[in-house]
Formats: C-alpha cells, structure tokens, sequence
C-alpha cells in the first residue's frame, strides 16, 4: 500500500500504520482522514493481519485535526459541516469498530481528535513526556467522539473536557485508565508491538469474537446512541459557532494558527 500521509510496515502478523505529517504534528486533514479509512479497511480484511498498531512520525503522535486546513476550506452551512464532522467520526471510530485488534503507541502530542482516536483503540502505550488532553471548550467548539467518559469516570471526564485540559500527563492518563501503560520514548513502540505480537499469538476466532462481545456490552449500554448524539451537538456548536469560536477564527484568519493558539493559551494561564 502506498500513501502520501500515512506509512503501512508489517512486522509478521502485525500492521503498523503511522501518520507522516511530522512538519504539522501529523494533524489530521481530510487527505490523510481518506487514506486511513481506506488502508485499516484493507488491513482488517486481510486475513495475515492480526493486530493493527497505530503511531505517529516525528515527535508527536498527533496535535489532533488540522486547523489550518480547516480555515482554507470554510463550510458553508448545516451539510457541509455534517460531512466533515461525520468523516471525522468514521474516522475515529473504525479503530473501535474493527474486527481487528487496535493499538496505539503516543508520544509528545496526543490532543483533541486524536486524543479520541486513541481512545478509540483497544489499547494505549503511552511514552513517558506526552500531553494528552481536549482543548475544544477553549475555542468554542465541541468534541467529535464523546468516549472519554465511558473511558474514565464521569468525573475526570468532566473536569479534563469542562476545563480544556490539554497538559494531562501520561502517569494521571494510566491512574485515570486512559492508556494502559507508560513506557520510555525509545520503548513506547516496542512495547506496543510486544502487546500486538501477544494478541496476535492467540486464538485469532478467540480474539476476534471477544472484541465483539466487549463492543457489544457497551453497544447495550447505549454507546452508539450516545456517540451519535455528542456528534449532533459537535455540528450545532461548529455550524452556530460563539463568540470564542468566532474571535478564534478572527485571529488565526488575520494573524495565523500560532498567534490564534497563544491568544487561547493565554487565557488559561493562572
């Protein structure tokens, strides 16, 4: 499989899939949004394929959805805005719903939208350093895949999404049952790979039809119902926008990404 902003590797029955735009923090832009969904369809078809891990180049895995790029195509209403945030959710959401087993390794960056991609793999190794968290609240808009709270407890999830907590650290993300271990920078993929090689050394019926009872006790609970309306208030907040929204968009329009980010960090300084 070749892409522009994703690399594939196998290592034996194990995919690992990395998103390559280092010089953005491999933000998440429609181009490389496609080109996910289309290799983890291919990658869980495939038979030989028994883990899929997913990383990031350089020294973010991902600063979340690509702001920059969102300004240089402007939604012109309801429908435009009900694409984009429905594309956002699928992909997030194939990492939970794949019959395969998903991983993710995290480093440096792991924020909003891809803060809930990782949240929407089956396990996390998180390295030691990263800033995990949802700043969303901060600029008036709103999260795409609401998992946090069925992640943790309703009221880490409350305080880290009410806040706009983006500085969470990778040891409070394992206290608080966001990732599942904490590994140094230079091991955090090996350890991955390891978890990946033990999943994929099982029962593959076994393992396979067990992430599928585990999806469908929370499919019970109301998940999907809940997901999907957290994605309805997310296009109400992104089509009616607010007065931080708007100064937000303001500022990175006349000024650019950076000077609109510092204006929002400033505001949360104590």
């Amino acid at each position: 499989m070749a892409y522009d902003h994703i690399l594939i590797e196998r290592d034996g029955p194990v995919a690992v899939l990395t998103f390559n735009r280092p010089e953005r923090l491999n933000a998440f832009h429609n181009p490389l949004m496609h080109e996910t969904l289309d290799a983890v369809r291919a990658l869980d078809a495939d038979p030989d394929v028994r883990a899929i891990v997913v990383a990031g180049a350089g020294r973010a895995f991902s600063a979340g959805f690509d702001l920059k790029a969102a300004a240089e195509n402007p939604k012109a209403g309801v429908e435009d805005w009900e694409r984009q945030m429905q594309l956002q959710f699928d992909f997030i959401m194939q990492f939970w719903h794949a019959r395969t087993p998903t991983l993710s390794a995290i480093q440096g960056f792991c924020l909003a939208g891809a803060f809930e991609l990782m949240l929407a793999t089956d396990i996390t190794v998180a390295a030691e350093g990263t800033k995990l968290g949802e700043p969303e609240v901060r600029f008036g808009t709103g999260i795409v895949a609401m998992l946090l709270p069925w992640v943790t407890g309703p009221k880490q999830a409350k305080e880290i999404l009410l806040t706009g907590e983006d500085r969470l650290d990778a040891a409070d993300a394992l206290r608080m049952g966001i990732v599942n271990a904490v590994a140094t920078p230079d091991q955090v993929l090996a350890q991955t790979l390891a978890k990946a090689h033990s999943i994929a050394r099982a029962s593959e019926r076994s393992v396979t039809l067990t992430k599928r009872a585990i999806n469908q006790t929370y499919a019970a609970m109301g998940l999907d119902a809940a997901l999907k309306a957290g994605l309805d208030i997310d296009v109400l907040l992104n089509v009616g926008g607010g007065p931080e929204k708007r100064e937000f968009a303001r500022i990175r329009d006349e000024q650019g990404l950076k000077a609109a980010i510092a204006w929002r960090d400033a505001r949360f300084r104590a």
